[in-house]
C-alpha cells in the first residue's frame, strides 16, 4: 500500500486503530475520488444551466427502471450495452457522467469502467436516481414529468445550500 507502514494503536478506538494517512496521501486520494465521482446536487445545478452543461447524463440502467423514471435528458444505455453502442450514441470528445439506481447498485459504476476502456472521459454520480428523486429534483416518466419533497435526511429543509 505505497510503502506506507501501519502501526496498529492498541491503547485507542476503532477510529484511530489504524491511523489516519499522511496528508500528501489524504490529498491524493480525495483529488482522484472527485476526479471520479460526482454528486446528484451538483449534476442538477449543471443541468438547470440554461447553456450547455458540457457533460452527457447516461442512465446505464434496464428499459424497466428507465421506464419507472429517469432524469430529465438523461440518455438511456443499459451497462450491458455500453460496450456495443456507446461509440454510436455518444460522443468522445464529450465527458459522460453515469448513474444507475442508486447507493446499492454498481451498474453505474460498471457503465463507467466500460466507457473508460472505450476511451470516455467519465464520471459517476453519487446517489445515483434513487438520490435525485429524494433531494426533491424533478424526474420524468412517461406520464410526464413529477416531483416528490425532499427528503430532511439527504437535503437541508428550507436551504437552497447544504454548504458543502
Amino acid at each position: 500500500m505505497c510503502g506506507r507502514s501501519f502501526l496498529v494503536m492498541t491503547d485507542t478506538n476503532a477510529v484511530l486503530r489504524v491511523p489516519p494517512a499522511s496528508p500528501a496521501e489524504a490529498a491524493a486520494h480525495f483529488a482522484a475520488s472527485v476526479a471520479f465521482h460526482t454528486d446528484v446536487s451538483d449534476v442538477a445545478a449543471a443541468l438547470a444551466t440554461d447553456g450547455d452543461p458540457g457533460f452527457v447524463l447516461l442512465d446505464s440502467r434496464s428499459a424497466e427502471a428507465w421506464d419507472q423514471g429517469r432524469v430529465p435528458g438523461a440518455v438511456h444505455l443499459p451497462t450491458a450495452l455500453v460496450p456495443d453502442q456507446a461509440g454510436q450514441l455518444l460522443d468522445r470528445s464529450v465527458p459522460v457522467v453515469t448513474y444507475c439506481w442508486g447507493p446499492g447498485c454498481n451498474g453505474a459504476t460498471r457503465a463507467a469502467l466500460a466507457l473508460a476502456e472505450l476511451g470516455f472521459q467519465v464520471k459517476e454520480m453519487l446517489g445515483g436516481f434513487e438520490y435525485w428523486v429524494r433531494e426533491g429534483f424533478e424526474y420524468e416518466t412517461w406520464q410526464g414529468r413529477e416531483r416528490r419533497p425532499a427528503d430532511p435526511l439527504t437535503v437541508p429543509v428550507g436551504e437552497g445550500d447544504c454548504g458543502c
